[in-house]
C-alpha cells in the first residue's frame, strides 16, 4: 500500500477521535493499540494519558525522548469529519498536532517492520500540550525519566521553523463580584460586567517590559457573566494570560497584574470584590546556550538535508518548555506544511507528508 495513502488514512482516523485537552483517553487507547499491532513492546498509558513506548532502554542509561501531543485546542466531543480536497486535508486539529502523531507512529511502525533496532529511546504520544492542559503530559514524562533525559524533541508544527527557546506564561481566572440587582428597580448598583470591562481596559493600557531581544505579550481570551438583559450582573469572570521568553518579563508582568487587581479591588469598596486564580503556568528556558546551539544546528542540518529549504529559529510555548526549564536540550518542529492552526479552517498539504516522514525517520535513526 502507498505510504502517503496509509499516513493520510491514519491522520483521518485520528481526526475522528475527539481529544480536547484533559480528555485524550480514547485517542490514547487507539495509539497504544496501533503501536502494539506494529510490534512494539513495552507500550503503556500512564496516569496522565501519555502513551509511552520504551525502545531499547537499558537500566539507568541516558535516553532521547521523541513526542507528539494527542490533544487538540478544540473542545468538541463529537468526531470531526476530515475532508480531502485539492491536495489538502481540511479538519480542525489536523495539523496541530494530529499529523505529527500519525507521522511519528507510522515511522515507528516502518522501522520495526524493517527490523531496525533503536536504542535508549522513548516514544511518547503525550497529553495536555494545548491551553489549560498546562503541559501535564510533558511534566509527567520528564518526572518519570528525571535525570536520564539527554535530549527532548517535540514533533509539533511544520519543518520550516524550529523552536529552541521557551515562551513562558502565567494564566489566570479573574472573578468580579458586585451587588447586582434589577435593571430598573436597582438602577445605579454596581454591575460586575461593567466592572470587569473597566479592569480589562486597564489591563490593555499596560506597557510590556522592554527587554532587548525578548518579547512579552498579554491577552484576555474569554469573558462571561451576568444573568439576563434586565439584570444588573452580580458576577463576571474572564481568562487572562501574559507570556514572555524572558523570566524577567514574566516576573515584571506578574507585579503589574497584581498591582492593578489590588487597586481595582480597593476601588470597589464594600460594593464588590475582585479575586484571581492561577490556572496555568509554563516556565521559560533555563539552559546553557552552548548545549542548545549544538542541538539546534544538528536538527536544522537534518531538516535541510531532506527539504533543501531554509529553517528559521523561533521562540514558542510547547512541550519543550518543561525540559528546557530543567536544563535539558529540547527542540520543537514537525513533519507537515499547512495553514490555519487553532482555527476551524485548518488544513495540511498532502505533498508535505513525504518529506515530513523522512525527517521524523532520520530523527529516530539517530538512536541506532
Amino acid at each position: 500500500m502507498d505510504r502517503i495513502y496509509e499516513i493520510n488514512e491514519l491522520i483521518k482516523t485520528l481526526c475522528r477521535i475527539p481529544a480536547p485537552s484533559n480528555m485524550e483517553h480514547e485517542r490514547a487507547l487507539f495509539c497504544r493499540g496501533y503501536l502494539e499491532d506494529a510490534g512494539a513492546s513495552n507500550v503503556f498509558i500512564d496516569d496522565d494519558d501519555d502513551v509511552i513506548f520504551e525502545w531499547g532502554l537499558s537500566d539507568d542509561r541516558p535516553v532521547t525522548v521523541f513526542t507528539a501531543h494527542l490533544d487538540t485546542v478544540f473542545p468538541d466531543l463529537e468526531p470531526f469529519s476530515p475532508v480531502e480536497e485539492d491536495g489538502k486535508i481540511f479538519c480542525p486539529g489536523v495539523g496541530d498536532d494530529t499529523a505529527n502523531v500519525a507521522l511519528l507512529m507510522y515511522a515507528v511502525k516502518e522501522l520495526i517492520k524493517e527490523g531496525i533496532s533503536i536504542k535508549d529511546t522513548v516514544i511518547c504520544l503525550n497529553s495536555g500540550e494545548e491551553g489549560l492542559g498546562n503541559l501535564r503530559g510533558a511534566r509527567a514524562l520528564m518526572e518519570r525519566y528525571r535525570g536520564r533525559v539527554k535530549e527532548f524533541v517535540s514533533f509539533d508544527g511544520g519543518y520550516t521553523a524550529i523552536a529552541n527557546e521557551a515562551v513562558g506564561s502565567r494564566r489566570f481566572r479573574v472573578k468580579v463580584k458586585t451587588e447586582g440587582g434589577h435593571s430598573f428597580g436597582n438602577f445605579g448598583n454596581l454591575n460586575a460586567v461593567a466592572a470587569a470591562s473597566q479592569l480589562i481596559s486597564a489591563l490593555y493600557t499596560v506597557k510590556v517590559p522592554d527587554i532587548p531581544g525578548k518579547k512579552t505579550t498579554y491577552n484576555v481570551g474569554v469573558i462571561k457573566g451576568g444573568t439576563s438583559v434586565n439584570t444588573i450582573a452580580e458576577d463576571a469572570e474572564f481568562l487572562y494570560e501574559f507570556r514572555s521568553d524572558s523570566a524577567k518579563g514574566l516576573s515584571l508582568m506578574d507585579g503589574i497584574f497584581e498591582s492593578l487587581l489590588s487597586a481595582f479591588d480597593r476601588s470597589l469598596g464594600e460594593r464588590g470584590g475582585i479575586s484571581s486564580e492561577l490556572i496555568g503556568e509554563r516556565p521559560c528556558s533555563d539552559i546553557r546556550q552552548s548545549l542548545m546551539d549544538e542541538v539546534t544546528e544538528r536538527y536544522i542540518s537534518l531538516i535541510m538535508e531532506v527539504t533543501g529549504g531554509d529553517v528559521r529559529t523561533v521562540s514558542s510555548s510547547t512541550d519543550c518548555n518543561i525540559p528546557l526549564s530543567m536544563g535539558v536540550p529540547a527542540v520543537c518542529f514537525g513533519g507537515y506544511l499547512g495553514k490555519g492552526s487553532h482555527t476551524r479552517s485548518e488544513y495540511i498539504e498532502i505533498d508535505s507528508l513525504g518529506p515530513g516522514y523522512e525527517i521524523i525517520r532520520k530523527c529516530l535513526l539517530q538512536g541506532m
